[in-house]
């Protein structure tokens, strides 16, 4: 798989797990009715979009890190909601796999030493 590939692939991620965050919070399932602070947990990949956009290597790595915050939100809020909530809450720890996965491919593929 080519290199742009794999950062397209994490910024479509990116962008869905973004907007799955802002919706479960503010509309579809959010902890308080109309919506709560939680959606400010959205912030940090906010940041991390300009990084994904340029294809920066040190932002893919830094957040193959930080996405397990999100995947453990997720997984507690399947774990311990019902309905809609717990299957966002599913959606939101799957896209936060699959954006570690795509994440780590990423840092991997550009290292300096990979490339010829």
């Amino acid at each position: 798989m080519r290199l742009h590939h794999l950062r397209h692939a994490a910024l479509a991620c990116l962008l869905l797990l973004i907007a799955v965050c802002i919706a479960t919070e503010l509309w579809l399932a959010p902890v308080r009715p109309g919506g709560s602070w939680l959606v400010l947990k959205v912030v940090p990949l906010l940041l991390a979009l300009r990084g994904f956009l340029y294809g920066r290597r040190y932002t893919f790595q830094w957040m193959s890190l930080l996405v397990w915050l999100y995947f453990t939100a997720g997984v507690l809020r399947a774990w311990g909601d019902h309905g809609d909530a717990a299957l966002l809450g599913g959606t939101e720890s799957g896209l936060s796999l699959l954006l570690f996965a795509l994440s780590c491919a990423f840092a991997f593929y550009s290292a300096p030493s990979r490339q010829a």
